[in-house]
């Protein structure tokens, strides 16, 4: 046990490291600063834009490029609802997969637009490779979709007084090139030579040591995986996602997807402070959000390698943990690590079972999402945090008599509605889509696999996965039916899109204003006491909004087992 505790602490700080010096590099990026592979990608950029005739350097406001971001995913997302409806006769079918349904379709489309890829559906069998194929390239847009409008708020904060937000079709494009191909063909070839498929060739034919025949799924598996973890996907190549021996196969390509998916919401972290030359602000914020992770990730460790109770009665070996659900080749401390840092980014990959996780584990995980702001996911993590901050300058400025100000700029009604409503929409959504669904047994209650606490966990799961643009699952749940698919992907698109437009616009509304020079009336955002200030309104909110559904799910299950 204790060399599993020896590598998530490896791994943590691989990432960390990493994350400093990405951070730097993304810094640059977005500032068009000049990088050492500027040669290499600016051919490729200016390619795009000759035959897209996009012009780059046009400068855009804030409702300009919200209006080129939602266009260009909604062309996205009638291409692949065209595609799943229709795989059965497209090219690149090899195995046969027929078409989706309607319903399905369109919860999958939207899913894999909107950086979720919550599947009702089990990868190897319900997709042909040219679904996967457009799957993995909205794996690429989702992600850039999210960093893009995250450089937007950067824009509208280092210039003192502006209406020009930057051009979002170039900070989209330079994600893409610049950021996310060159880290996933590095991990496309890691996960390649380890094992993973990379063909186009349909099911492989083998026979076991007990003679029996088996049909073996594969195909272009290495660059969807490699993609789902850089980008903060989480969609599975395989049905079993990363628990699965060909897209997960062994504790090195673990410790890979386990150390990509988190390096870019830390580098995002500090490229804040790089780019507008407030290192500060952003070891803050990096501070909080990890205070945060590690207050859900050593509860869930804790929880896991002492084991089930109940199941070490029968006699099995307490000394594993609870390795139900679990793949014996990753353990259960890593998988537990592994389990809150896939929900607090929203990358929802999974290598073991939710859905066995011990009751309080489940509950942490659903927190992760819940909070949806420590780290989170490519860019939406530092716009969700964004929120936060001016929920707690304007709280903090009450209590201390000071004029709200965050980085020059005041913060006045306007900015405070459209934060409130970001901030509340998210529990919104969660608590009123499980309601409805526990009130009509016929959508909700029927489709559960387990009865009692546990199975209005995993409805509040599905909904909050959803909610939080994650993607896992308890799976204990019935979920491709008209009810799910059609519920589930409406909270995923307005619950995607809301929390971007929103900070946005408040960024590009505070950029319009007079830049006011900090002074000794200022109240600063840099410190330890408002980093804990922010931190203790992110938990309120939480508290308040999830605690009586958190009740009647883990916490009242995790009563039974005591009582028992």
């Amino acid at each position: 046990m204790n060399t599993e505790i020896l590598g998530i602490i490896v791994m943590f700080a691989i990432t960390f490291v990493i994350g400093i010096f990405l951070g730097k590099y993304i810094a640059d990026v977005y500032g068009y600063k000049k990088t050492f592979l500027d040669k290499v990608f600016q051919p490729v950029e200016n390619l795009i834009y000759e035959i897209s005739g996009i012009n780059q350097n046009k400068q855009m406001t804030w409702k300009q490029n919200m209006f080129a971001m939602l266009t260009i995913n909604l062309v996205w997302f009638i291409i692949g609802f065209f595609i799943l409806m229709n795989q059965s006769w497209l090219p690149l079918n090899p195995d046969g997969n027929p078409n989706m349904s309607s319903d399905l379709a369109f919860n999958t489309a939207i899913s894999f637009l909107v950086n979720c890829n919550l599947q009702h559906y089990s990868g190897e069998t319900g997709l042909s490779y040219l679904s996967q194929l457009y799957l993995m390239f909205l794996q690429f847009v989702s992600a850039a979709t999210g960093m893009a409008a995250m450089a937007l708020l950067f824009k509208a904060f280092k210039d003192k007084t502006t209406t020009e937000l930057g051009n979002f079709y170039d900070f989209f494009t330079r994600s893409v090139i610049r950021i996310l191909i060159p880290i996933s063909i590095v991990v496309a070839f890691i996960l390649s030579a380890n094992g993973s498929p990379m063909t186009f060739e349909g099911k492989d034919h083998i026979t076991t040591l007990e003679g029996q025949k088996v049909e073996v799924s594969r195909g272009p598996a290495a660059a969807f995986i490699a993609i789902k973890h850089v980008g903060t996907n989480g969609g599975g190549f395989f049905g079993a996602n990363s628990a699965h021996p060909l897209e997960n196969p062994n504790y090195l390509t673990n410790m890979t997807e386990m150390i990509v998916q988190m390096i870019i919401p830390f580098a995002l972290v500090f490229a804040l402070g790089f780019y507008l030359k407030k290192k500060k602000l952003s070891w803050t914020i990096f501070t909080v959000m990890t205070i945060g992770f590690l207050a859900l990730t050593i509860p869930n460790i804790i929880n896991e390698t002492n084991g089930n109770p109940l199941i070490t009665q029968m006699g099995t070996d307490p000394h594993l943990g609870a390795m139900e659900g679990k793949e014996i080749r990753f353990g259960s401390a890593s998988s537990a690590y592994w389990s809150i840092a896939t929900t607090v980014i929203s990358t929802g990959s999974v290598n073991a079972m939710h859905d066995s996780t011990m009751p309080l584990s489940g509950m942490n995980e659903l927190l992760a999402m819940m909070i949806n702001c420590f780290y989170g996911g490519c860019g939406v993590g530092i716009l969700n945090y964004f929120i936060f901050i001016i929920l707690a300058v304007f709280i903090s400025g009450l209590m201390v008599g000071r004029t709200p100000e965050f980085l020059g700029k005041k913060i006045e009604a306007k900015e405070m509605k459209i934060a409130m409503i970001v901030a509340l929409f998210h529990p919104f959504l969660i608590l009123v889509g499980t309601a409805l669904t526990a009130y009509l047994p016929e959508f909700g209650t029927k489709t559960l696999n387990n009865p009692g606490f546990h199975g209005f966990s995993e409805m509040l799961y599905e909904f909050t996965s959803s909610s939080a643009n994650n993607g896992s699952g308890f799976e204990g749940l019935g979920d491709n039916t008209p009810w799910w698919n059609i519920s589930t992907g409406i909270i995923l698109l307005l619950s995607r899109f809301i929390p971007i437009i929103g900070p946005v616009a408040i960024a590009g509304l505070l950029a319009q204003k007079k830049y006011i020079p900090e002074s000794a009336g200022t109240l600063k955002t840099d410190t330890a006491t408002f980093g804990f200030m922010t931190l203790a309104v992110i938990l309120l909110i939480a508290a308040l909004s999830f605690f009586p559904a958190l009740t009647l799910g883990p916490i009242a299950e995790q009563l039974q087992y005591f009582s028992k």
